[in-house]
């Protein structure tokens, strides 16, 4: 007769303090657990509420401009520092952690309209519409500088530049020297240089914004108040491609991971990826602001973008999703001028009309300060469950359900009804017209007039 013993060793299950956890064997045969996707789905239900009840995005504000917020620049070199200009034409360098002004840069005499480091943190670039474009030493960011009351601790420009129009925009190479300004044309500066390197120009009206591209350090993309973008490159003598919408594109981000793509911040509510080796179709739209969008800056991980709109909120989209998966408000902020993600991708800032620039988490839920191990662990088996079960119908109501301001939320119903007519009139002319004579043009290229060479 065979007899059948449970043989296990010591050191397998022995625990080696008394404070560790007692391990446990199991046994996964789906046989004996038949109640495993049953009890999984109620897991993944229960981790959806907890997302909304631990959805706690707003951490604080940062006052002290005294007008509206106009730019916002990060410092590569220092994680919890940011620069803000305002419209009354101060300069700020923010110490994040203690929410504090660390240095002013005073001397702009309208408002400032752009912001831009150097890649190693040394160097701030500001331009404004006084026609000045001034560069700024950048102090070493400490916690003791920190501590200081705001505007004892100001700095002088190094140098002042000036011209005859203002500027509207400005943006540092990620590697190199060169910054480019933008105003009623694209110049190329040195820092050593009291005039611009190179200068194209390609129609008469004025630049809005500027971005040099991640992973060639000489090609740029601007966008124009003639409603283009343009990519231009510094190792030729004229402009590259342009590309006409239907409105104006107010702000450009590239995407760090992808460098080929960007995306653009347009006046119809929407943002359109394109992939600057094409432009005659976008890649993806992002629909769901109810008004302008002003701002746009992606993540360092290239995997989500954030916008801010003149309908008073900051959304977060996916790279490649339509719609975004977080929207955030509050009663006191009013038109969102400038957003931008933290360098470790883990918070946002935005800075608005009522003179504050807000703090928030990248993701809602996520829990502040040290995480043990098994609450590391609980959390990642959180977000399997939801993943797994995300299709199903009350695991996706829960995790699309935002709570939205009245204004925002009539405005979009009163968006989709404006949509769904012009949609029903396209049909109804379709129908009623010979075959062929009313084409229907796809949602990627229907806001695109034409593509120049």
């Amino acid at each position: 007769m065979r007899v059948k013993v449970i043989s296990r060793s010591t050191d397998e299950f022995t625990r080696e303090r008394s404070q560790d956890l007692q391990r446990v064997f199991r046994n996964f045969d789906p046989s004996l657990r038949t109640q495993e996707k049953a009890v999984e789905y109620v897991r993944a239900l229960n981790a959806a509420k907890l997302d909304k009840i631990f959805a706690r995005p707003f951490i604080g504000a940062m006052d002290g401009h005294v007008d509206a917020v106009s730019c916002m620049a990060k410092n590569p070199s220092y994680l919890k520092g940011i620069f803000s200009g305002s419209m009354d034409g101060d300069i700020r360098l923010w110490d994040i952690a203690s929410r504090r002004t660390v240095c002013q840069f005073p001397g702009h005499q309208g408002a400032v309209k752009g912001l831009t480091a150097s890649t190693d943190g040394r160097v701030l670039v500001s331009c404004g519409a006084d026609c000045t474009v001034r560069l700024w030493n950048v102090p070493i960011a400490t916690l003791e500088e920190s501590a200081d009351p705001p505007g004892e601790n100001s700095t002088e420009p190094v140098a002042v530049y000036v011209r005859q129009n203002a500027f509207r925009a400005v943006d540092h190479q990620w590697d190199g020297e060169l910054f480019a300004t933008g105003g009623a044309q694209v110049d190329v500066w040195n820092h050593n240089r009291s005039q611009p390197v190179k200068s194209f120009e390609w129609g008469t009206d004025s630049i809005i914004s500027v971005k040099f591209n991640p992973g060639e350090p000489d090609i740029l993309a601007t966008s124009a108040s003639d409603r283009s973008v343009t990519i231009y490159d510094l190792r030729m003598s004229s402009p590259v491609r342009k590309v006409i919408m239907m409105t104006r594109t107010n702000a450009i981000a590239w995407n760090p991971m992808e460098p080929m793509n960007f995306t653009a911040a347009n006046e119809d509510c929407n943002c359109y990826s394109y992939d600057a080796r094409k432009l005659d179709e976008s890649k993806n739209v992002h629909q769901d602001h109810v008004s302008a969008v002003l701002d746009i800056d992606y993540s360092p991980t290239g995997r989500e973008f954030v916008t801010g709109s003149y309908d008073r909120t900051v959304r977060i989209f996916p790279y490649n999703g339509g719609h975004s998966r977080e929207i955030y408000h509050t009663k006191r902020m009013q038109r969102v001028f400038c957003v931008k993600f933290s360098c470790d991708a883990s918070y946002i800032i935005s800075g608005s009309d009522d003179t504050n620039l807000r703090l928030w988490k990248a993701k809602a839920s996520e829990q502040l300060g040290v995480v043990l191990p098994r609450e590391k662990r609980k959390h990642e088996y959180h977000e399997a469950v939801k993943n797994r079960y995300k299709h199903l119908p009350e695991v996706k109501r829960i995790v699309r359900y935002r709570h939205l301001p009245k204004l925002i939320y009539k405005a979009g119903i009163q968006r989709r009804i404006m949509i769904d007519a012009a949609k029903r009139k396209e049909e109804r002319r379709k129908a009623h017209s010979a075959r062929g004579t009313v084409v229907t043009k796809p949602l990627r290229t229907r806001r695109i007039i034409k593509e120049v060479e």
